[in-house]
């Protein structure tokens, strides 16, 4: 029983146990549910699936199982964003635990259930399950917010470093900002989603992107869409700066930029709903939150340039230290190439709208817009993956294997997504075929590669969490002292250097 008692305390009670639960549910979703489309539908797969698990597919309410998929999906990577900062921000004492359980019963209530609605017959119980948990998860922000206010007398900027306003640390204000924008824009789509059924159907933004006359819920729903996943990127950002203990000259322009571009792209998105010029606003949020993560990268590539010894070598030996760890490397390198993948063909799908996208036939205006949110859905992902495999203490020759096929893999498929997506502007359609095909093995083989590493990690925590003396207690220690399981009088001290496969603390 104590063995059952410490390893869930370790799973729902310490933020490394936290995030290894939120990712290993993603990670189930997406292993059953990528068996629906794509080469494994093709091959034949999905019928087995659907026929072992009994899934209920009509045809004609694929919207709303997609939708319900990409929220409890999306929940869950906010969870895992809350308990990094909460574990990464000072707060009141409490404070850290109630939140961190709030959210964890909301997000995994919200997936077990509402996709239990989508996918294995209609039970409204189970849909109001679903509602219940996303409520929860709201709430667990609204108490997120509480924690954050950055006028605390407690929480003032001691260090100068540090980007400040008077006493005030613009660091936490920025957090806060992204938190309450956060709330805000979740309350759009809940406004829709609660007149479904009266006379408001569910719909995929990419389906009505040439309609002229949008109803307000759906403009609602498009901006609430592209809202979150910023403010999610936005998150993620701030986190990976406190990471890397991000100060300086470069900080104290960075805060301001972010917090002012958060809030402009933020109220860009929402008046989506009501003015036409709404996406102009948007624009000049986007530079300002771009502007902030670029010198969030510069001030990282130097420090692990400085690191590894090569600040004052040559340019060579430079990128040499560069990309000597690539879990630090990586996540920073991840937001230089979205901006070739994402902002960029977001930028210029803008400019070009009416001379050049509107000309092109429909369905490849859709590819580009639903390949656009999933390249930044996928960097988001490979982000929170690398910083949970440097938490985790993967080292040695694994960590460069690791981090290295993570950024490879991921970084082939997007870049194929993206010459496939675009492909009307340099191939007509009747000689796209060869190139349909290349791009299309580039993309399965780039996301085969980082499925593998996430099944690997996943692997190695499971072995890890049933082994009678395994890592899994050096963490709980670590963190939460209180709740470790004491070592019998007749066994060693847990040594925090012990070596496993090559990996070590």
């Amino acid at each position: 029983m104590q063995a059952v008692r410490s390893r869930f305390n370790y799973l729902f009670r310490s933020t490394k146990g936290l995030v290894l639960v939120a990712i290993a549910l993603i990670a189930l979703v997406t292993a059953i549910w990528g068996t629906l489309s794509g080469p494994l539908a093709e091959m034949g797969v999905k019928d087995v699936t659907v026929r072992v698990l009994g899934m209920d597919l009509n045809p004609a309410e694929r919207e709303g199982r997609i939708i319900i998929l990409y929220h409890v999906i999306a929940q869950a990577v906010i969870a895992i964003e809350v308990y990094l900062i909460t574990r990464i921000i000072p707060m009141k004492p409490g404070r850290q635990e109630t939140i961190n359980a709030t959210i964890t019963v909301g997000y995994i209530t919200s997936l077990i259930f509402g996709l239990a609605f989508a996918y294995f017959g209609h039970n409204y119980i189970y849909h109001g399950l679903f509602i219940a948990g996303q409520t929860l998860v709201f709430f667990a922000g609204v108490m997120l917010l509480e924690a954050l206010w950055p006028w605390q007398k407690a929480y003032h900027v001691t260090d100068r470093e540090l980007s400040h306003w008077g006493n005030i640390d613009l660091e936490r204000v920025a957090f806060f900002t992204m938190a309450v924008c956060t709330l805000i824009s979740a309350v759009f789509g809940a406004v829709a989603g609660a007149n479904f059924g009266n006379e408001f159907t569910a719909f995929l933004a990419e389906d009505v992107v040439r309609n002229p006359n949008k109803p307000i819920l759906q403009r609602a729903v498009i901006g609430h869409l592209h809202i979150m996943l910023t403010l999610i990127a936005i998150a993620i950002t701030l986190i990976i700066g406190r990471w890397f203990d991000f100060r300086g000259a470069l900080h104290k322009i960075a805060m301001p930029l972010m917090i002012v571009g958060t809030i402009i792209t933020s109220v860009g998105a929402w008046s989506v709903t009501w003015v036409s010029w709404a996406h102009t606003t948007i624009y000049v949020g986007s530079v300002g939150v771009m502007l902030a993560a670029l010198m969030l990268v510069i001030f990282g590539w130097r420090k692990l340039i400085n690191e590894q010894g090569g600040a004052g070598g040559s340019f060579g030996q430079k990128i040499r230290a560069l990309l000597k760890d690539p879990l630090k490397f990586g996540p920073l390198w991840q937001m230089v190439f979205m901006n070739f993948t994402v902002s960029g063909v977001g930028i210029f799908m803008a400019v070009k709208l009416d001379e050049i996208i509107r000309v092109w036939p429909w369905r490849e205006e859709r590819i580009t817009l639903t390949g656009h949110w999933h390249i930044l859905s996928g960097i988001i992902a490979t982000i929170i993956l690398m910083y949970y495999a440097d938490m985790a203490g993967l080292k040695g020759w694994l960590r460069q294997w690791f981090g290295w096929a993570v950024i490879i893999g991921s970084d082939i498929a997007f870049a194929a997504v993206t010459v496939f997506s675009m492909k009307r502007l340099f191939i007509s359609e009747e000689t796209q075929q060869p190139l349909v095909n290349t791009t299309m093995i580039l993309a399965d083989f780039g996301l085969a590669l980082v499925l593998v590493m996430l099944a690997a990690l996943m692997i190695w925590r499971l072995a890890d969490l049933f082994a009678a003396r395994g890592r899994w207690q050096h963490e709980l220690a670590d963190e939460r002292p209180e709740l470790a399981e004491p070592a019998a009088p007749d066994e060693e001290p847990i040594d925090a250097l012990r070596t496993a496969g090559g990996m070590t603390r």
